[in-house]
Protein backbone atom coordinates (compact mmCIF):
# COMPACT_ATOMS: atom_id res chain seq x y z
CA UNK A 1 0.00 0.00 0.00
CA UNK A 2 1.43 3.38 -1.06
CA UNK A 3 2.41 5.85 1.64
CA UNK A 4 0.08 8.88 1.87
CA UNK A 5 1.23 11.92 -0.06
CA UNK A 6 0.07 14.21 2.75
CA UNK A 7 0.78 13.44 6.41
CA UNK A 8 -1.09 15.04 9.30
CA UNK A 9 0.47 15.27 12.75
CA UNK A 10 -1.31 16.95 15.66
CA UNK A 11 0.53 18.10 18.79
CA UNK A 12 -1.79 19.78 21.24
CA UNK A 13 -3.55 22.60 19.40
CA UNK A 14 -1.12 22.70 16.46
CA UNK A 15 -1.36 20.49 13.37
CA UNK A 16 1.41 19.98 10.82
CA UNK A 17 0.61 19.00 7.24
CA UNK A 18 3.63 17.52 5.48
CA UNK A 19 3.71 17.06 1.72
CA UNK A 20 5.19 13.60 1.51
CA UNK A 21 6.73 13.03 -1.94
CA UNK A 22 10.43 13.56 -1.16
CA UNK A 23 11.52 11.44 -4.15
CA UNK A 24 9.72 13.99 -6.36
CA UNK A 25 10.83 16.99 -4.28
CA UNK A 26 7.25 17.08 -2.99
CA UNK A 27 5.90 18.15 -6.38
CA UNK A 28 2.17 18.77 -6.55
CA UNK A 29 0.41 16.21 -8.71
CA UNK A 30 -3.39 16.06 -8.90
CA UNK A 31 -3.85 13.43 -6.14
CA UNK A 32 -1.59 15.40 -3.78
CA UNK A 33 -3.53 18.62 -4.39
CA UNK A 34 -6.76 16.80 -3.60
CA UNK A 35 -5.23 15.29 -0.45
CA UNK A 36 -4.17 18.74 0.81
CA UNK A 37 -7.67 20.11 0.26
CA UNK A 38 -9.18 17.14 2.11
CA UNK A 39 -6.70 17.49 5.00
CA UNK A 40 -7.43 21.20 5.37
CA UNK A 41 -11.15 20.48 5.40
CA UNK A 42 -10.69 17.90 8.15
CA UNK A 43 -8.60 20.31 10.23
CA UNK A 44 -11.09 23.14 9.74
CA UNK A 45 -13.72 21.00 11.45
CA UNK A 46 -11.40 19.75 14.20
CA UNK A 47 -12.21 22.02 17.14
CA UNK A 48 -9.06 20.98 18.99
CA UNK A 49 -6.77 22.31 16.25
CA UNK A 50 -6.24 26.07 16.30
CA UNK A 51 -3.16 26.57 14.07
CA UNK A 52 -1.82 24.64 11.07
CA UNK A 53 1.74 24.44 9.71
CA UNK A 54 2.36 23.42 6.09
CA UNK A 55 5.78 21.99 5.17
CA UNK A 56 7.53 19.43 2.99
CA UNK A 57 9.11 16.08 3.76
CA UNK A 58 12.89 15.93 3.90
CA UNK A 59 15.38 18.78 3.83
CA UNK A 60 15.56 19.43 0.08
CA UNK A 61 12.15 20.80 -0.76
CA UNK A 62 9.06 22.48 0.60
CA UNK A 63 7.28 21.97 -2.73
CA UNK A 64 9.39 22.13 -5.90
CA UNK A 65 6.37 23.00 -8.06
CA UNK A 66 3.83 21.11 -10.08
CA UNK A 67 4.51 17.58 -11.27
CA UNK A 68 5.68 18.51 -14.79
CA UNK A 69 5.18 14.94 -16.03
CA UNK A 70 1.44 15.64 -15.90
CA UNK A 71 1.78 18.53 -18.35
CA UNK A 72 2.89 16.50 -21.33
CA UNK A 73 0.11 16.24 -23.88
CA UNK A 74 -2.43 18.02 -21.71
CA UNK A 75 -4.63 20.38 -23.71
CA UNK A 76 -5.41 23.96 -22.77
CA UNK A 77 -9.03 23.08 -22.01
CA UNK A 78 -7.98 20.17 -19.80
CA UNK A 79 -5.52 22.37 -17.88
CA UNK A 80 -8.13 25.08 -17.45
CA UNK A 81 -10.45 22.51 -15.90
CA UNK A 82 -7.71 21.31 -13.55
CA UNK A 83 -7.06 24.86 -12.36
CA UNK A 84 -10.74 25.85 -12.20
CA UNK A 85 -12.07 23.25 -9.78
CA UNK A 86 -14.46 24.90 -7.28
CA UNK A 87 -12.04 24.51 -4.38
CA UNK A 88 -8.48 24.38 -5.73
CA UNK A 89 -5.59 23.77 -3.35
CA UNK A 90 -4.64 27.45 -3.56
CA UNK A 91 -8.16 28.65 -2.76
CA UNK A 92 -8.48 26.08 0.01
CA UNK A 93 -5.32 27.43 1.65
CA UNK A 94 -6.35 31.07 1.29
CA UNK A 95 -9.88 30.48 2.57
CA UNK A 96 -8.82 28.25 5.46
CA UNK A 97 -10.29 30.07 8.47
CA UNK A 98 -7.57 29.19 10.98
CA UNK A 99 -3.98 30.51 11.01
CA UNK A 100 -1.96 28.72 8.34
CA UNK A 101 1.85 29.03 8.36
CA UNK A 102 4.22 27.89 5.61
CA UNK A 103 7.48 26.40 6.93
CA UNK A 104 9.68 26.56 3.83
CA UNK A 105 12.39 23.95 4.29
CA UNK A 106 13.91 23.88 0.79
CA UNK A 107 12.97 24.44 -2.84
CA UNK A 108 9.76 26.49 -3.01
CA UNK A 109 9.07 26.86 -6.71
CA UNK A 110 6.16 27.34 -9.08
CA UNK A 111 2.98 25.95 -7.57
CA UNK A 112 4.84 25.43 -4.30
CA UNK A 113 5.66 29.12 -4.07
CA UNK A 114 2.06 29.93 -4.98
CA UNK A 115 0.77 27.64 -2.24
CA UNK A 116 3.15 29.25 0.26
CA UNK A 117 1.84 32.68 -0.78
CA UNK A 118 -1.72 31.51 -0.15
CA UNK A 119 -0.76 30.80 3.47
CA UNK A 120 -1.00 33.57 6.07
CA UNK A 121 2.75 34.03 6.43
CA UNK A 122 5.98 32.26 5.62
CA UNK A 123 9.05 31.27 7.65
CA UNK A 124 11.97 30.01 5.55
CA UNK A 125 15.13 28.05 6.23
CA UNK A 126 18.30 29.88 5.25
CA UNK A 127 18.91 27.16 2.64
CA UNK A 128 15.56 27.65 0.89
CA UNK A 129 15.29 28.74 -2.73
CA UNK A 130 12.13 30.40 -4.01
CA UNK A 131 10.91 31.26 -7.48
CA UNK A 132 8.35 31.10 -10.26
CA UNK A 133 10.16 29.31 -13.12
CA UNK A 134 7.10 28.79 -15.33
CA UNK A 135 8.50 31.11 -18.03
CA UNK A 136 11.22 28.49 -18.67
CA UNK A 137 8.49 26.08 -19.80
CA UNK A 138 6.85 28.66 -22.04
CA UNK A 139 3.94 29.17 -19.64
CA UNK A 140 3.01 31.44 -16.74
CA UNK A 141 1.91 30.88 -13.14
CA UNK A 142 -1.63 29.57 -12.80
CA UNK A 143 -2.13 29.37 -9.04
CA UNK A 144 -1.87 33.01 -8.07
CA UNK A 145 1.67 33.94 -9.07
CA UNK A 146 0.61 36.95 -11.14
CA UNK A 147 -1.83 38.07 -8.43
CA UNK A 148 -0.51 37.26 -4.94
CA UNK A 149 3.17 37.83 -5.72
CA UNK A 150 2.89 41.57 -6.63
CA UNK A 151 0.69 42.13 -3.60
CA UNK A 152 3.49 40.79 -1.42
CA UNK A 153 6.62 42.11 -3.10
CA UNK A 154 5.48 44.93 -5.41
CA UNK A 155 5.19 45.05 -9.18
CA UNK A 156 8.86 45.52 -10.01
CA UNK A 157 10.09 42.54 -8.01
CA UNK A 158 7.21 40.43 -9.33
CA UNK A 159 8.00 41.33 -12.94
CA UNK A 160 11.64 40.40 -12.40
CA UNK A 161 10.83 37.03 -10.81
CA UNK A 162 8.20 36.08 -13.41
CA UNK A 163 10.10 37.37 -16.45
CA UNK A 164 13.44 35.75 -15.58
CA UNK A 165 12.22 32.58 -13.86
CA UNK A 166 15.29 32.80 -11.63
CA UNK A 167 15.38 31.33 -8.15
CA UNK A 168 16.10 33.69 -5.27
CA UNK A 169 17.68 32.97 -1.91
CA UNK A 170 15.82 33.01 1.38
CA UNK A 171 17.72 36.19 2.29
CA UNK A 172 16.52 37.91 -0.89
CA UNK A 173 12.98 36.65 -0.31
CA UNK A 174 13.10 38.24 3.14
CA UNK A 175 14.42 41.52 1.70
CA UNK A 176 11.60 41.86 -0.82
CA UNK A 177 8.87 40.71 1.57
CA UNK A 178 8.12 37.27 0.15
CA UNK A 179 8.87 35.65 3.52
CA UNK A 180 8.56 37.11 7.00
CA UNK A 181 11.51 35.41 8.71
CA UNK A 182 14.58 33.32 7.87
CA UNK A 183 16.19 30.89 10.32
CA UNK A 184 18.84 28.15 10.08
CA UNK A 185 17.42 24.94 8.65
CA UNK A 186 18.14 23.04 11.87
CA UNK A 187 16.02 25.55 13.81
CA UNK A 188 13.10 25.87 11.37
CA UNK A 189 10.81 23.22 12.81
CA UNK A 190 11.20 24.37 16.42
CA UNK A 191 10.88 28.06 15.51
CA UNK A 192 7.68 27.60 13.52
CA UNK A 193 6.25 25.26 16.16
CA UNK A 194 6.93 27.88 18.85
CA UNK A 195 5.21 30.60 16.84
CA UNK A 196 2.25 28.33 16.14
CA UNK A 197 1.90 27.33 19.81
CA UNK A 198 1.97 30.99 20.84
CA UNK A 199 -0.79 31.83 18.35
CA UNK A 200 -2.78 28.80 19.53
CA UNK A 201 -3.12 30.37 22.97
CA UNK A 202 -5.06 33.30 21.50
CA UNK A 203 -8.83 33.49 21.03
CA UNK A 204 -9.91 31.36 18.04
CA UNK A 205 -12.82 33.74 17.56
CA UNK A 206 -10.57 36.80 17.37
CA UNK A 207 -8.06 35.00 15.13
CA UNK A 208 -10.76 34.11 12.64
CA UNK A 209 -12.13 37.65 12.61
CA UNK A 210 -8.63 39.11 12.18
CA UNK A 211 -8.05 36.82 9.22
CA UNK A 212 -11.32 37.85 7.62
CA UNK A 213 -10.42 41.52 8.01
CA UNK A 214 -6.91 41.12 6.63
CA UNK A 215 -8.07 39.10 3.64
CA UNK A 216 -10.63 41.81 2.85
CA UNK A 217 -8.00 44.55 3.09
CA UNK A 218 -6.47 43.66 -0.29
CA UNK A 219 -9.83 43.46 -2.06
CA UNK A 220 -11.79 46.45 -0.78
CA UNK A 221 -11.46 50.20 -0.51
CA UNK A 222 -10.33 51.71 2.80
CA UNK A 223 -13.87 52.91 3.56
CA UNK A 224 -15.34 49.45 2.93
CA UNK A 225 -12.55 47.82 4.91
CA UNK A 226 -13.09 50.11 7.90
CA UNK A 227 -16.81 49.40 7.81
CA UNK A 228 -16.10 45.65 7.85
CA UNK A 229 -13.59 46.10 10.68
CA UNK A 230 -16.20 47.81 12.84
CA UNK A 231 -18.60 44.93 12.21
CA UNK A 232 -15.94 42.35 13.07
CA UNK A 233 -14.99 44.34 16.18
CA UNK A 234 -18.62 44.26 17.32
CA UNK A 235 -18.83 40.53 16.67
CA UNK A 236 -15.77 39.96 18.85
CA UNK A 237 -17.56 41.74 21.69
CA UNK A 238 -20.37 39.19 21.51
CA UNK A 239 -18.05 36.26 22.23
CA UNK A 240 -17.36 34.45 25.48
CA UNK A 241 -13.65 34.78 24.63
CA UNK A 242 -13.93 38.56 24.92
CA UNK A 243 -15.40 38.26 28.41
CA UNK A 244 -12.68 35.79 29.40
CA UNK A 245 -9.97 38.04 28.01
CA UNK A 246 -11.20 41.10 29.88
CA UNK A 247 -11.68 39.21 33.15
CA UNK A 248 -8.22 37.63 32.87
CA UNK A 249 -6.63 41.02 32.21
CA UNK A 250 -8.32 42.61 35.22
CA UNK A 251 -7.41 39.63 37.42
CA UNK A 252 -3.83 39.67 36.12
CA UNK A 253 -3.95 36.03 34.98
CA UNK A 254 -3.55 34.23 31.66
CA UNK A 255 -6.82 33.85 29.74
CA UNK A 256 -8.18 30.44 28.84
CA UNK A 257 -9.94 30.98 25.53
CA UNK A 258 -12.50 28.38 24.44
CA UNK A 259 -13.30 29.64 20.98
CA UNK A 260 -16.84 30.66 21.78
Amino acid sequence: MAEPTVLTNIEGRVATLTINRPDKLNALNIPTRAAIVEALDDLEHNAEVRVVILTGAGEKAFIAGADIAEFEGRTGVAQYRVMSVPNSVFEAAERFPKPLIAAINGFCLGGGCELAMACDFRIAADTAKLGQPEINLGILPGGGGTQRLPRLVGLGAAYKMLYTGEMISAAEALRIGLVEEVVPLAELRNRVQAIAESIATKSPVALRLIKEGLRASIRTSLDEGMRLERILFGLAFSSEDKEEGVKAFLAKRKPEFQGR
